[in-house]
């Protein structure tokens, strides 16, 4: 007997070193993933944005107001219409001390490095409803400090949307009608509830803002 227990402490030791190292490298993966992505998205950025000052300079009035939008609308959906796993862009709320890359799609693995992009809503910078999901231990874990009135910003190669949160509630997992299209601009934040819950959370903490008119 004794025999047995010493063997089931050591094969429970191994179990509790191997699930640590797998968690510190997950959060390793993590940050580095994210500190990799966000260089790539600033030099992007960058020179994307000299490419349209350059545009500017050149050809200010070539097309018309309606048709260079539409131009811009077109090129919005090819650079944001990449497939799972995909960087569309980061997520910044300052109140909250929450700053991500965005990547497209919720399944683990993306989420596990990422905030994702909910498929099926509106794409960052769009109208209609955007939601991006977060694990509420890692990348979402501020929203638990989230007032109405933050500011949140998306930005995205095509240029920053801002938006001002208006409500946030908690709701069961099979409540979909927080990602249901709008009409209006609007962001839909989603995250696992209890934050402090051990283990796959029974509730979805939901974070609603509207799109801040430009100028």
């Amino acid at each position: 007997m004794n025999r047995y227990l010493r063997s089931a402490r050591y094969f429970f030791f191994a179990l509790a070193i191997l699930a640590l190292g797998y968690s510190a490298y997950a959060v390793l993966d993590a940050k580095l993933f994210q500190a990799y992505q966000t260089w790539r998205f600033q030099r992007a950025l960058t020179a994307a944005n000299v490419s349209r000052a350059r545009e500017q300079r050149l050809r200010p009035s070539l097309l018309p107001p309606a048709v260079a939008e539409a131009n811009r609308a077109r090129a919005a959906n090819l650079a944001l219409g990449g497939g799972e796993g995909t960087p569309l862009g980061r997520i910044e709320i300052n109140a909250v001390g929450l700053a991500a890359i965005i990547l497209e799609g919720t399944e683990s693995g993306t989420l596990r490095r990422a905030a994702g992009h909910v498929p099926g809503t509106a794409l960052p910078g769009q109208t209609g409803n955007v939601a991006i999901a977060g694990h509420r231990d890692t990348f979402f874990r501020g929203l638990r400090k989230i007032q109405n009135g933050d500011e949140i910003t998306l930005t995205t190669l095509n240029g920053v949307t801002r938006y001002l949160v208006d409500s946030t509630q908690v709701v069961e997992p099979s409540d979909t009608r927080v990602l249901d299209n709008s009409p209006d601009a609007i962001l839909t934040l989603v995250t696992c509830y209890p934050f402090s819950f051990v283990g796959p959370a029974p509730k979805r903490f939901i974070v609603r803002a509207h799109k801040i008119p430009l100028g």
